[in-house]
């Protein structure tokens, strides 16, 4: 028997991270800050889990902040997809924390609390339940983001951040104008109040679009995202596994919900939105094979995700539904696995370059099968949770195809099965080039005077420290699991898709 879950708790996801952000200012001592950085994940990661098994037997709770009536409260609204994304980020962003202290970022000024203050704006748009208060949360995740992207890069990756800047700028931007379109319309922006509004009235679907554009450019779709590959690798591999899980994964939770609760028939503008998914699986792919760096390859594996987990909302079915939260989840572990991983390597041998990485399979073999398992997990080969992930959207499309759009269902396959090729040609040269080939070397002046020298084999005794490996181990290790307890997951993810096709008890909960 689970207890039961005070609904005036849900404030507490945001409110925890937020006073031990200002606790870090306040009070800046190592232990401190280190301890806080990961008990505070852990926590929260512990509440989600007592939420998520509460929602099996009570589907929605809400709670509006400060008692108001629901047109003027700030309400949080949970269910079982948000539970899941909310344990699923906390996973992640403890594995990321651990990685920032491993290699001494965390030391950087300021770095613990931004991250609270990051995990903050990410549990708030999680849980709100009010599209202005999504845009006031997102700004909260991105306040903290650029400062970390300045106290954690070195100049060329402040240069590069200031793309990272300038997209969020602009998409926040068109965010809020198409919050105010949707009050201009519908005279509300609550999502209880907004129940079937954007089937009703063609004005109010226009609004909603707005807002779901900027949402996509957030999460990387094309063909506003050649940003994403640029500007993520720019940061360091802590970072980017953080930027990885957080941002473009609550850009694509949001679109998730609003579509649900907005649209009864599923997203606005169907074929435009169609054409824009499948081509976004189809140049993430066949990107990735153009990359000269390893996280390089990983950001265009970023997009490619991002179009496998859209494709699950613009079929809007149990089982698309199903299996594109089932792909959210297994690309959030898998990318932070490889970055993490990726970020290793870099932080060890100097650079993350194709060409000056060689030899690894026989230097690091362990780090090297981290790869490996992430790679197969991209291309979606067992055992990895990549599989299922593939094989839910493949049969969601299938079913598409049989008893609905016939040219969406093919050409979603017939999209999946490419990129998958595609994926798999570029991984592979990725392969080729950093685990075999000769040793790595360095150089090694002769003339101190002069500079000049030679190079030399790297010292053998130098290899990518366990420690440092551990975080993307770990990671790995819970795609594996996924793979496994696909059965007892499925009945989540089931659960979680129900709720998003049957808003009835969301809107009951917020208005009660």
């Amino acid at each position: 028997m689970i207890p039961a879950v005070d609904p005036a708790l849900l404030p507490l996801f945001v409110v925890v991270p937020l006073l031990g952000a200002a606790f870090l200012v306040v009070l800046r001592r190592p232990v401190i800050e280190r301890v806080l950085l990961l008990a505070v994940p852990v926590l929260l990661g512990a509440a989600a889990v007592w939420l998520l098994l509460f929602h099996q037997s009570v589907p929605v709770i809400s709670h509006a902040v400060g008692g108001f009536s629901d047109v003027l409260a700030i309400p949080f609204v949970s269910d079982s997809a948000s539970a899941v994304m909310l344990l699923v980020t906390a996973v992640s962003t403890l594995a990321a924390s651990a990685f920032l202290l491993l290699t001494g970022e965390s030391r950087y000024r300021f770095v613990p609390p931004l991250v609270l203050l990051l995990t903050a704006g990410v549990n708030g748009a999680l849980l709100t339940g009010d599209l202005f208060n999504l845009f006031v949360w997102v700004e909260v995740m991105l306040m903290p983001s650029y400062a970390l992207i300045a106290v954690t890069g070195t100049w060329r990756r402040l240069g590069i951040g200031r793309l990272f800047v300038l997209v969020n700028l602009l998409t926040s931007t068109v965010l809020l104008i198409g919050v105010g379109f949707v009050y201009g319309t519908a005279g509300t922006v609550n999502l209880a109040e907004l129940a079937g509004a954007g089937s009703e009235d063609p004005m109010t679907a226009a609004a909603l679009a707005v807002v779901l554009l900027a949402l996509a450019v957030k999460g990387g779709m094309v063909p506003v995202h050649s940003w994403l590959p640029r500007a993520y690798p720019a940061t360091s591999g802590g970072i980017m596994a953080l930027f990885s899980a957080l941002h473009t994964k609550v850009a694509l939770y949001a679109m998730y919900r609003i579509v649900s609760v907005t649209f009864s028939e599923g997203m606005p503008f169907l074929a435009v939105f169609a054409v824009l998914v499948i081509t976004t699986i189809l140049v993430g792919a066949f990107s990735t094979a153009a990359s000269s760096r390893l996280r390089t390859a990983m950001g265009h594996q970023m997009v490619a995700g991002v179009g496998h987990i859209l494709l699950g909302l613009v079929l809007f079915t149990q089982l698309s539904l199903t299996a594109g939260l089932l792909y959210l989840v297994h690309h959030v572990l898998t990318m932070s696995a490889l970055l993490l991983t990726a970020g290793a390597i870099e932080h060890t041998y100097g650079s993350g370059r194709l060409e000056h990485l060689s030899g690894l399979a026989r230097r690091d073999p362990w780090v090297v099968a981290i790869l490996a398992l992430g790679l197969f997990s991209l291309v979606g080969l067992p055992p990895t949770s990549g599989l299922w992930g593939k094989i839910g959207l493949l049969g969601a499309s299938a079913e598409q195809a049989s008893t609905g759009d016939v040219v969406l269902g093919w050409a979603a396959i017939l999209a999946m099965l490419a990129a998958s090729v595609g994926s798999l040609l570029g991984l592979q040269r990725l392969w080729r080039r950093i685990a075999w080939g000769d040793d790595m070397t360095t150089y090694r002046p002769d003339d101190a005077r002069t500079g000049r020298g030679a190079e030399v084999p790297l010292p053998a005794e130098v290899r990518v420290p366990w420690r440092l490996a551990l975080p993307g181990a770990v990671m790995m290790a819970l795609t594996l699991a996924m793979f496994v307890g696909i059965g007892l997951l499925l009945t989540v993810f089931d659960t979680a898709a129900i709720g998003l096709l049957d808003v009835d008890a969301y809107v009951e909960a917020v208005k009660s």
